[in-house]
């Protein structure tokens, strides 16, 4: 049975802090600073041995190296490649998230598990927040799919049951880019008199961002879905990679080209916040990806996009060529978080980091470390939601997974952070 670090004590009282720390970096991140009882807390990670989990596993030794890191996956070269990196405080354990019994035996001394075995598409059960719900284990997905994410909403008063914190797309997008959107929210709440109306979600990232074959996989399979947004309160489906808009993403990017897909979180804002018009747009390079995507998406039939057998042979069949170009294009990744209120408040929060394979990591240690601190109530959980991550911890999450960005501001009116404002006059910019 894993040890409850849930309420561990009240926010205020916990003595919380992140210490200013000169000259910080990717490389040496200021050192999180855990309630006692949390320090040597048990952090298993299932897919470790790959880009998203074995960076989130990466970004916890630096953020917390007390943190006890057990890598979870089936290849045990693999494993102990990345335990070799972590140190004295990993062990690699094979897992194989399929086998109920498999999970349960690596759960049951585990104080929280992070899902990061991904693809998350045409996934129909959720084993392992099953399994976590059943060992009271403390639980943490990177899902980046709609129908995943609520179905493991449905799970939610089966977690508070058994008395166990759940947050489920907890990674950079989704995941960080709710933290933006709620606080864009909040602030607007308290310093306008309007009603947020309209919020856009803007992604680009240069190639696959380094994140491998899952990434690439995830992107086919989201060209097999048509895409739900939300105009004016009424909910509408669109074409996967269309309605194409050019995007400025501030310094360091510029303007990028980004085109529809359906992603979780335009869905969970909406229902979370009520605002009548959400949707999410993702872009990147080279151009010609852009373009490769796109007829994709007009040319093979949605069904083959949803095999995911058929979607992996694509992508063995394109990584080489993925590979290769991505070791020009680099992996920078950007967000951009729109807000509009109906007196005419427009405020943006962007978020750049030179390296996809980097953030992603200390993005979800970012979620880990705040449930670890008790931030998370019973229950499964949007990033979004206060029950997940409370209004006073949101800012800490946001300067813990922006470690090492080029670009990180918050609530500012756009002309402000774009490349090229345009000014009308008497130093009014538009």
């Amino acid at each position: 049975m894993a040890r409850a670090l849930v309420h561990l004590t009240s926010y205020c009282d916990r003595g919380f802090r992140l210490t200013a720390c000169a000259g910080a970096s990717e490389e040496k991140p200021c050192p999180a600073v855990l309630p006692e009882k949390a320090r040597g807390a048990r952090v298993l990670v299932l897919g470790g041995t790959g880009r998203v989990g074995g960076s989130t596993a990466t970004a916890l030794s630096k953020l917390c190296p007390d943190l006890r890191l057990v890598i979870g996956g089936r290849n045990r070269d693999k494993g102990a490649a990345m335990v070799a990196t972590l140190g004295r405080n990993s062990q690699f354990m094979q897992v194989n998230i399929e086998d109920a019994s498999s999970l349960e035996s690596a759960l049951k001394d585990a104080d929280l598990v992070v899902h990061a075995a991904g693809p998350f598409q045409q996934t129909n059960s959720c084993p392992v927040l099953e399994a976590a719900i059943a060992t009271k284990t403390a639980y943490i997905d990177v899902c980046d799919d709609t129908n995943y994410a609520f179905r493991a909403k449905s799970f939610s008063n089966k977690a508070k049951s058994a008395n166990i914190p759940a947050i489920t797309t907890a990674g950079i997008y989704p995941g960080v880019s709710n933290v933006m959107a709620a606080e864009l929210v909040r602030a607007a709440k308290s310093e306008s008199k309007g009603e947020p109306e309209r919020l856009r979600f803007y992604y680009y990232t240069a190639g696959t961002g380094g994140a491998g074959p899952t990434i690439l996989a995830t992107s086919f399979l989201l060209l097999g879905e048509e895409v739900v947004a939300y105009n004016k309160g009424e909910k509408i489906k669109l074409k996967p990679f269309s309605g194409g808009l050019n995007i400025d993403f501030g310094k360091g990017v510029g303007k990028r080209d980004v085109y529809l897909l359906n992603l979780p979180e335009v869905s969970t804002v909406h229902e979370v916040f009520g605002i009548p018009t959400v949707s999410a747009r993702f872009g990147t390079a080279p151009v010609f990806w852009n373009w490769g995507m796109e007829a994709m998406a007009r040319l093979l039939p949605p069904e083959y996009l949803r095999d995911r057998s058929k979607v992996q042979r694509l992508v063995q069949l394109f990584d080489p060529l993925v590979r290769a170009v991505d070791g020009f294009a680099g992996e920078r990744v950007s967000m951009r978080v729109d807000l509009e209120c109906s007196d005419g408040r427009n405020t943006i929060g962007i978020f750049t980091h030179k390296r996809l394979s980097v953030s992603v990591g200390f993005a979800t240690a970012s979620f880990v470390l705040a449930v670890l601190e008790g931030s998370t109530q019973p229950g499964v959980w949007f990033p979004e939601e206060p029950e997940g991550i409370a209004v006073e911890a949101r800012e800490i999450l946001l300067k813990r997974a922006s470690e090492g960005t080029s670009s990180f501001v918050m609530n500012k009116p756009p002309w402000m952070v774009e490349t090229e404002p345009k000014e009308l006059g008497l130093g009014i910019y538009v």
